[in-house]
């Protein structure tokens, strides 16, 4: 098979199992099991390109010409090839979570769950293989309709008016703003081609550039730049298994993806760096990275802790964009990896402990580790590859991103990631303290205590149960569990390895292909 046909082929499985997840809907094992197995297929075919995008082979195929010059067009590069194995591997490790998450939580509508997960994978690939800005918007766009549901997906007033915020900013931000900017990058260039070192050098003044670097990053609004951040906040409204989608697996990485697909190979780093014109969006990102950190230590609620630290980790990798260097790029590239299965572990772990103790507030989580250690013990992990403490993955993106700020002497931006990782210690290492160190509340409410979306809508949907009992303590299913601990160990794999994902996004700082 050529390289061309699977990457049609990772972009079109995902779409082919709607069908037949709709036709299997009332038979929840068969159901599992096509999504597991399309999952597995699709990651597989991403898997296959990394050797040829390695040895510098740029495979490229054109679905469809609207006019000379302006088509749906996929092109393999290293950043897209990274973004696209993170999200089909850890699309196979959800769906092993969601199994046991779904069913021990008797969520209803799972089919719905399973069907508008695929489109939003399918989406997220087409983002990463996209081989011009045209593309990239048509398949951002499909992604943030096709999450809508999954947002919603209690059907709650609650869950409405999160998906309103959800749509609104999301859609309102990229069609007012990186829309306006794509319809000009056009008129200045006639391409929108993702080129090596920029399609807009020489062909804008520095003012004019400016203005449309600003265009594009305030209206990619899945990165979550305050003030664009809201609607991130607000989705922790869903289940945990969207939450890891929103925050590890496609949404927001999908948005700071495209921030460094923009600075790249719309803008060109050496251009940038030329004129100064990302300047203040530095800034922007170091106050959101300090600011959503702060908010999230007040944040009594695990998931929406969780979701302001996510709202400051992408900023590192905005940062690292807009700092306008080959080693920021490489290092806001690295942090798309490693806060992805830092992040994941984390929410995974969130979602464990509610199917298990029906506990979402931290305040409620006094001594609960010793009731749940292997899932506390893999929060540990998840928070220490966070913070970027070694030996753990987190603290390559880190270091690459502190270099970054010395070569280019914001010194500052040295002090802003200094202070967010003891910020990071703050709102997470309190977590695993009070769940191991303190003692359980003797008034302590075993039943749930949070919004149930009710009775599952088939009867194979609830038929695991919700706690998995092993040496006295009781975790959540073997399902969530297993899963949660993998990530968990992802964390230090990547720590080890990470010098092969550095040599693969070289190309990306030397501004040349190998």
């Amino acid at each position: 098979m050529t390289p061309e046909t699977t990457i049609l082929l990772a972009i079109a499985a995902p779409l082919v199992a709607v069908p037949l997840l709709a036709m299997t809907g009332t038979r929840a094992n068969l159901r599992e099991g096509v999504t597991l197995t399309t999952a597995s297929v699709t990651f597989l075919a991403v898997a296959s390109l990394f050797d040829d995008v390695f040895v510098g082979a740029r495979p490229s195929v054109v679905l469809s010409e609207m006019i000379p010059g302006l088509s749906i067009t996929f092109t393999l590069e290293p950043l897209g090839m990274l973004f696209a194995g993170i999200a089909s591997f850890l699309w196979v490790v959800t769906t092993i979570y969601a199994v046991g998450y779904m069913r021990g939580h008797a969520e209803r509508n799972q089919t719905r769950f399973y069907i508008y997960f695929a489109v939003a994978i399918s989406s997220a690939l087409g983002i990463a293989f996209a081989g011009n800005m045209l593309t990239l918007f048509v398949f951002y766009e499909v992604l943030t309709i096709s999450t809508f549901p999954l947002v919603t997906h209690a059907g709650s007033d609650e869950a409405k008016r999160a998906g309103r915020v959800y749509l609104g900013i999301l859609i309102g931000t990229s069609i007012v703003l990186q829309l306006t900017a794509i319809i000009w990058t056009w008129s200045i260039t006639n391409t929108l081609d993702f080129m090596v070192g920029g399609i807009l050098e020489n062909k804008a003044s520095a003012g004019l550039t400016t203005a449309l670097l600003a265009m594009y990053v305030l209206g990619i609004g899945k990165a979550a730049l305050m003030p664009f951040h809201r609607w991130l906040p607000a989705a922790m409204v869903a289940p945990t298994p969207v939450s890891a989608l929103l925050h590890a697996v496609a949404v927001v990485k999908a948005g700071v993806f495209t921030v460094l697909k923009v600075t790249i190979y719309i803008f060109g780093i050496e251009n940038l760096a030329q004129i100064g014109g990302s300047v203040w969006l530095q800034y922007m990102a170091g106050g959101t990275i300090l600011i959503a950190s702060l908010v999230a230590m007040r944040k009594d609620n695990l998931k929406a802790r969780l979701a302001y630290s996510t709202i400051s980790q992408l900023s590192y990798i905005v940062l690292g964009a807009m700092l306008a260097s080959g080693t920021g790029a490489i290092g806001g590239a690295m942090h798309i990896a490693m806060h992805a299965f830092g992040k994941i572990t984390l929410f995974f772990c969130a979602g464990a402990i509610m199917v298990a103790s029906h506990k979402t507030e931290i305040s409620d989580m006094r001594g609960l580790g010793r009731k749940m250690p292997l899932t506390f013990l893999c929060f540990l992990i998840g928070s220490l590859s966070i913070i970027g403490l070694p030996p753990l993955g987190g603290v390559w993106s880190k270091w690459y991103l502190v270099l970054a700020a010395a070569e280019t002497e914001q010194v500052i931006f040295v002090a802003v990631l200094m202070i967010s990782s003891l910020l990071n210690v703050a709102y997470l290492i309190p977590i695993v303290v009070r769940g191991f160190f303190s003692a359980p509340d003797s008034h302590r409410d075993d039943h749930h205590d949070d919004a149930h979306d009710g009775p599952p809508a088939n009867p194979g949907d609830a038929s695991a149960s919700n706690v998995w009992r092993v040496f006295g303590y009781e975790e959540a299913p073997l399902a969530c569990v297993g899963t949660l601990t993998f990530t968990a160990m992802g964390c230090f794999a990547l720590f080890f390895y990470a010098d092969i994902i550095y040599r693969f996004l070289l190309p990306l700082a030397e501004g040349r292909l190998p």
